[in-house]
């Protein structure tokens, strides 16, 4: 029995890389309720997580530099508030109730999600004068604090504030966001050492992860702009609808 869950969590690790790696994410909160349940302990399955997504980001993110749809200046100037704002948040873990943030950071996807599925045409105007890097600083910090809070790396929400705050066109910030989710995840795993991490359960995920996000990012480049913004809203209002539901249950 326990030999079968683990092949199924490594089917779902798949699963989740191939969307991840299509829409520019890592879909840790969808991912983790199925680590959770094989863990050696809610701590060390939350720290296998993180790694597993700095796995998924990195080699899904590998693909995506290959293709030149990464924009180096802005990771720049995204990466370091990023990180600094994961590891504040995770100094702070438990002064906030989780659950009230994992509701709230659902509520910010489905927002985000429907608004992709249905884009306005003014959506990408910012694009063509270049990313507004002020604002990728901003919300490199506020989305990198609230991923240390809640343990996770909140891509999910850093590619709608790169497509719509930032400007970036949507394959070059699908490409941004996997490398800077790679150092927040490395981050993340640092940070959950201390506490333990489940390293079996880390190899397992990550090994079935490998080939789903280089699968979802080939994808990536054969979808038009229309079709790969409507991908990634799908794929958004699912992961807000996981992430209530976590919050909830």
């Amino acid at each position: 029995m326990h030999a079968l869950a683990l092949a199924l969590v490594a089917a779902w690790c798949f699963t989740t890389a191939v969307a991840g790696g299509l829409a520019g994410l890592v879909l840790g909160n969808i991912r983790l309720p199925a680590l959770l349940l094989v863990a050696s302990s809610p701590a060390a399955g939350a720290g296998a997580n993180i790694g597993v997504s700095a796995v998924a980001a990195a080699t899904a993110g590998f693909a995506h530099v290959r293709a030149g749809r990464v924009d180096w200046r802005l990771i720049a100037w995204m990466l370091p508030p990023s990180v600094a704002g994961a590891v504040a948040g995770g100094l702070l873990a438990g002064a906030l109730p989780s659950r009230a943030l994992l509701g709230v950071i659902g509520i910010a996807l489905l927002v985000f999600g429907v608004d992709l599925l249905r884009p306005r045409r003014a959506v990408h105007a910012r694009a063509r004068t270049g990313p507004d890097v002020r604002a990728a600083v901003i919300a490199g910090a506020l989305i990198g604090f609230l991923g240390g809070l809640v343990g996770l790396i909140l891509g999910s929400l850093r590619l709608p504030a790169l497509l719509r705050y930032v400007g970036e066109e949507p394959a070059r910030a699908i490409g941004t966001n996997l490398v800077v989710g790679v150092a927040v995840g490395v981050a993340g795993v640092v940070g959950h050492v201390p506490g333990g991490v489940d390293w079996s359960l880390l190899g397992i995920g990550a090994g079935a992860s490998v080939p789903g996000a280089l699968v979802g990012a080939r994808l990536t480049g054969r979808l038009d702009e229309g079709q790969l913004l409507r991908a990634v809203g799908a794929i958004l209002v699912v992961a807000g609808g996981a992430a209530i539901a976590q919050a909830v249950f």
